[in-house]
């Protein structure tokens, strides 16, 4: 059987509210891609959105989230681990055998053989189109927290620490959303 290199990225682990999304993305072999690939956070929203739609519909992909709550209960290196399984899982019901390309440092544990990357998003396109979807995935998350949560701006800022959110968080207090473990100063 052939191994299926799956990149996996996350989107939102530094973020003051919200989930945390990972993604786990095979892309199909192909010479030139359609859409552009890479890291995310150097793609303009709507090469973004393209891309995700292109990905969505051609590659072999699993979508993981953890919420704001089980964050605060369990810490951020935990939910992402968590998230990251989650999305694994998808895609080893389609395929089973794995290789994983992880982005970033930390070591985390999977069924299936793997390696981190540092800056993975950066040079390694499987991860890049794994950053692409969790990125837009907890985008449109926040998007619709932002109806729920007026006062918050979300759609600005997605939950990220920018000035306009400390402001926000300082004048109403956090909201569900919010991860508490990481305002404690602000919340007391």
């Amino acid at each position: 059987m052939t191994t299926l290199i799956v990149g996996i990225d996350e989107a939102g682990r530094g973020a003051l509210a919200g989930p945390v999304v990972a993604c786990a993305c095979s892309l199909p072999v192909m010479k030139n891609y359609p859409v552009k690939i890479g890291d995310s956070k150097q793609m303009t929203p709507w090469e973004r959105e393209e891309s995700c739609a292109w990905l969505i519909k051609n590659c072999v992909h699993g979508i993981g989230r953890v919420e704001a709550d089980s964050i605060d209960r369990i810490g951020i290196l935990a939910a992402n681990e968590i998230a990251m399984q989650k999305a694994v899982k998808q895609v080893a019901k389609i395929h089973q055998n794995l290789y994983l390309l992880v982005d970033g440092r930390d070591k985390f544990w999977f069924d299936h053989p793997h390696s981190s990357i540092i800056r993975g998003d950066q040079s390694e396109l499987c991860i890049g189109a794994a950053s692409i979807i969790a990125k837009v995935t907890r985008d449109k998350r926040m998007m619709a927290l932002a109806k729920k949560f007026p006062r918050f701006a979300f759609e600005k800022h997605k939950g990220y620490g920018t000035p306009d959110h400390f402001a926000a968080i300082k004048k109403h207090g956090g909201c569900s959303e919010h991860r508490k473990s990481f305002l404690k100063n602000l919340l007391s």
